[in-house]
């Protein structure tokens, strides 16, 4: 019996494992896959133009990231988003690690690193003045985040610190991507209003970003290897970013 006829989705060449889990990973980051929404192998299949053992592989990968979950006679769905609770302990982790990881990054950034997180900062302002719109410039932003701290992770020198920092901020990207989303659509007024506080100056797309301002801040401080300025800049980061999502995440766990 033939195959389906691929879907959009579909991947150029033949599929190895790697790459099926990448293209299904930001199908479920993108929320083409919406947060607690099963995901049916054969059609995901059909969808990519592949057989479904390399979907079935991607899928296992994706569950010990923590982006979908596997039930007993109902299979995998995609992660439900963080409710209060996980968001405050997911801040209180970062809190610890990532104070740590800056400091690290200070003590022991060479030029290949300057010129990396140099260049991490240029191509994020260039990417949100490319945005003529709200929603892209929320989500290049919301990707400059995610590839920023991970840099810096990276930078620290520490592989397990990185590989505990990117599995725990796969639920933080997830949540933002899906914030920023709900920024263009049509909400009752307090809803809206609440939302528009917690992306507007943060993530405002002229070019005047106070993430980026932030960002620019601990990565001069990580650059002139100013370990103690370091660790204190990305600590009042993180607290900033939490005090100004929460009260969204608490909307959205009402409305889940």
């Amino acid at each position: 019996m033939s195959m389906p006829a691929p879907g959009p989705n579909r991947i150029a060449r033949s599929v190895l494992s790697d790459e099926t889990y990448f293209v299904i990973r930001d199908m479920l980051l993108d929320h083409r896959i919406a947060p607690g929404q099963r995901v049916n192998i054969e059609a995901l299949a059909a969808d990519l133009g592949v057989s479904p053992t390399p979907v079935r592989e991607a899928l296992a990968r994706l569950e010990s990231d923590g982006l979908v979950v596997k039930t007993p006679l109902r299979g995998y769905s995609s992660t439900q988003l963080l409710g209060v609770r996980e968001f405050t302990e997911l801040s209180q982790f970062r809190d610890l690690i990532e104070p740590w990881t800056a400091a690290q990054a200070a003590r022991s950034i060479d030029e290949a690193g300057i010129e990396a997180i140099r260049d991490e900062l240029a191509n994020a302002r260039a990417a949100i003045l490319r945005e003529a719109d709200g929603a892209g410039s929320y989500a290049a932003l919301t990707e400059h985040d995610a590839r920023f701290h991970s840099l810096i992770a990276r930078l620290a020198g520490n592989e397990l610190m990185v590989q505990a920092f990117e599995r725990t901020h796969f639920h933080l990207h997830f949540l933002r991507l899906y914030m920023a989303s709900l920024a263009q659509t049509s909400r009752p007024e307090d809803e809206a209003r609440l939302i528009a506080n917690a992306f507007g100056d943060y993530y405002r797309s002229d070019g005047g970003s106070l993430a980026l301002d932030e960002h620019t801040a601990i990565a001069e401080a990580i650059i002139e290897h100013r370990a103690e300025d370091a660790a204190r800049l990305i600590r009042e980061h993180i607290e900033s970013s939490q005090r100004r999502f929460e009260p969204v995440v608490a909307l959205l766990e009402r409305e889940g």
